[in-house]
């Protein structure tokens, strides 16, 4: 949102969140920047529609399809979903498109700080079993995610910039939280990989909340560029 605040986003805008899930960042594009509206899009619109507020529009939709997404906005936001999706050179040049002239293409996903050099920790281990295994049942590839900016350039938009947020890993922090829960979730699809086994999975928990644990978190890219025209109203 930070983010969000400082590219201007704000009264009079009008937005497109894709892939909005529960919609925590479409509400508070109308709580906190008071835009004009959001169209929030997702396959799965559950968690959008139980909670209905002013200004937000829900749209079930798959983003992949042919003309799923209509009219041109101000914002087009998408944040931790075409990490997911391997038509991602398509799915940016066509949210590209659904930018109006003067308005921003705000892209998030994550960006993995593991290497070959990375020191073998617990975390290093379990976080390259994590990947593979999400790589192989979801699809999802985070390898090509640094190449953003060169593809945004390439759909068009100008003044393009990233940056990236890395979260401390502390003992008890939220983001210490999250990579357990999602261990905990993808388990068995780590498991598949053969890069390790429950011990190597529940030693890596008891890492993240020890004193010992000093290792990056995953972090996430944001990018963003801008369609040439007058500014958005």
């Amino acid at each position: 949102m930070a983010r969000l605040r400082t590219l201007g986003v704000g009264p009079g805008w009008h937005c497109l969140d894709v892939g909005a899930g529960t919609g925590t960042v479409s509400r508070r594009l109308l709580a906190e920047a008071g835009v004009a509206s959001v169209l929030a899009v997702d396959r799965d619109v559950r968690f959008l529609s139980a909670r209905p507020v002013s200004g937000l529009d829900v749209l079930e939709a798959d983003i992949r399809a042919p003309d799923a997404l209509p009219g041109r906005f101000s914002l087009v936001h998408a944040r931790f979903v075409l990490m997911h999706l391997p038509e991602r050179d398509h799915l940016i040049t066509a949210l590209a498109e659904l930018v109006a002239p003067g308005g921003v293409l705000v892209l998030s996903d994550a960006v993995d700080l593991t290497s070959d050099r990375t020191p073998g920790t617990p975390y290093s281990t379990v976080m390259r079993a994590m990947w593979q295994g999400l790589r192989a049942t979801v699809g999802t590839d985070v390898s090509w995610v640094p190449s953003y900016p060169h593809l945004l350039r390439g759909a068009g938009l100008g003044s393009v910039a990233a940056g990236i947020h890395v979260p401390p890993l502390l003992p008890g922090s939220p983001i210490s939280r999250f990579w357990a829960d999602t261990w905990q979730r993808s388990r068995a699809a780590m498991l598949a990989t053969g890069l390790v086994d429950d011990r190597a999975v529940d030693e890596a928990v008891r890492y993240l909340d020890s004193e010992e644990c000093a290792a990056l978190s995953a972090g996430m890219l944001t990018v963003w560029g801008w369609k040439p025209g007058e500014a958005p109203r």
